[in-house]
């Protein structure tokens, strides 16, 4: 009988689940849980585009054109000025079918295109949204976006932004739900569908994969998380925020979580998010408090903020983890039994 050893997601999970115990021991300037909320929720984005992308092998640059769409869906679906509100959780159940729908219409005219094509008509799309949200301003509100959205509500009471750690514990275990279910996808018939067409496409034909309909569904699975990530942002937030918030820049960073984490690695995946999104909000933000605490006047000081060198440290960061480790920092098990 074999023992159990605990993966790296487990690992993870588990120390996160410690993370709030541990701080209560600490003083508030340490606490670092409302930043690593921004992680979780970076994750989850980062698993549906790890879906279509780590997966099937297709290069998505506007996975965040259906975060947008989520955010505003479940906006729409559950504010006062608006006459659905279904509530939280069936608003943001729903995100996920009006995610996969327009997933589904961005992969109906495009899945024939590859590589480079594939990528400039995804980044188009981003695009598109992000104008077509501004221009709709008598049902999006424009630029102002839509507010407040409301947050989840449990035995009558309404979350505030102040119940620190219950956010902090609902998006880890929404974070947790994804993986399961993508852990799911990537063992099931499909999941070796999609990896298939990703080594080769022409052999996938050959052996009876109908590749256009395996390729629509990544779309729709992808979509539909990244949509579920923008509803749990708005209702965090308390508001959609204005469109340019889902712009070209959230899809590279959830491209760079998933190809320095590890391409098709779900653990890969909560390390890159941890690493690229930990390094900006937590590691330079802590850094800079520190300066100013010791009175080195980094506050004023353009070379002796770290915030104003946080792209070059990024960038940085993005060639050392590319360079040194191309297969990602926790790489899937094939990387890691080829290497």
């Amino acid at each position: 009988m074999s023992r159990w050893r605990p993966g790296p997601i487990s690992i993870i999970v588990f120390v996160a689940a410690l993370l709030p115990m541990c701080e209560l021991m600490l003083p508030q300037s340490a606490h670092i849980t409302e930043a690593v909320r921004g992680v979780f929720l970076y994750a989850i984005l980062a698993l549906g585009l790890n879906v279509v992308t780590g997966y099937a092998g297709l290069l998505n640059l506007g996975i965040a054109a259906f975060m947008a769409i989520g955010a505003y869906a479940f906006a729409i679906l559950t504010c006062e000025i608006y006459p659905f509100q279904f509530g939280f959780w069936p608003g943001l159940l729903l995100t996920l079918p009006i995610g996969a729908l327009f997933g589904f219409l961005l992969g109906a005219p495009t899945l024939r295109l590859r590589g480079d094509y594939l990528a400039i008509v995804t980044l188009g799309f981003g695009e598109i949204v992000q104008d077509v949200l501004k221009n709709l301003d008598t049902i999006t509100k424009g630029t102002q976006g839509i507010n407040p959205v409301p947050a989840p509500s449990f035995g009558g009471s309404m979350w505030t932004a102040d119940d620190e750690y219950k956010w902090y514990y609902l998006l880890l275990a929404l974070m947790v739900v994804v993986i399961l279910g993508v852990r799911n996808l990537e063992r099931s018939r499909l999941g070796r569908a999609w990896f298939s067409i990703r080594e080769d496409e022409l052999a996938s034909r050959s052996m009876g994969i109908r590749v256009e309909r395996i390729k629509m569904l990544a779309f729709s699975a992808a979509a539909a998380i990244a949509a579920f990530a923008g509803g749990i942002s708005a209702s965090m937030l308390s508001s959609t925020g204005e469109p340019s918030n889902y712009d070209f820049q959230v899809s590279v960073l959830a491209l760079c979580i998933v190809i320095v984490g590890g391409i098709g690695s779900i653990a890969g995946v909560l390390v890159g998010a941890l690493v690229m999104i930990g390094l900006n909000s937590i590691v330079l933000v802590k850094a800079t408090a520190a300066l100013d605490a010791l009175g080195i006047g980094a506050q004023g000081n353009v070379l002796l903020s770290p915030n104003n060198w946080k792209y070059l440290i990024f960038g940085l960061a993005l060639v050392l983890a590319v360079r040194l480790k191309p297969h990602g920092l926790v790489p899937p098990r094939i990387e890691r039994r080829a290497s």
